[in-house]
């Protein structure tokens, strides 16, 4: 009897061992998704200021990405949102945003950021117009494991 007591202890201390042990690897890999995101986030911001808001829009989009901008129009996909910030009035743009909140699905392949933006933009007669708003970003992780946008 005292030998199936300690069996059956042993077996339940591995279970929740193991248990726990699976919590930390899906809290780790939460952490190191969201680690990733944010380094990606960044560099999304440095290349458009950089390179240009065309270049790191094209760079950072999915391939069925979605943006929604003014009057509530929706620009799909790379070329769709290429085609979009080809426009010449975003030529004297500046754009620059940093995630102020990060999470991520569980699975660790999914997730999404918020925080402020800027926009400058500059007129064809040098008048500058300054919008500060809150941005939200949709992320998902390819299968060659980079994040790429797939809302913004």
């Amino acid at each position: 009897m005292r030998k199936a007591l300690l069996i059956s202890i042993s077996f339940s201390l591995f279970i929740y061992n193991s248990s726990c042990l699976e919590m930390n690897s899906t809290k780790n890999k939460k952490e190191i998704a969201k680690l990733e995101i944010e380094k990606t986030e960044l560099a999304f911001s440095k290349m458009a200021a950089d390179s240009g808001i065309e270049v790191a829009f094209a760079y950072y989009a999915s391939e069925n990405a979605i943006i929604k901008r003014q009057n509530d129009s929706l620009i799909m996909g790379i070329t769709g949102i290429r085609n979009f910030y080809k426009d010449q009035k975003f030529k004297k743009v500046k754009l620059s945003w940093k995630p102020y909140f990060i999470d991520v699905s569980a699975s660790a392949d999914l997730g999404y950021t918020f925080g402020k933006y800027e926009f400058v933009q500059t007129d064809r007669s040098g008048k500058v117009t300054d919008f500060k708003g809150i941005f939200h970003t949709v992320w998902k992780k390819t299968e060659k494991g980079e994040w790429k946008f797939v809302w913004d």
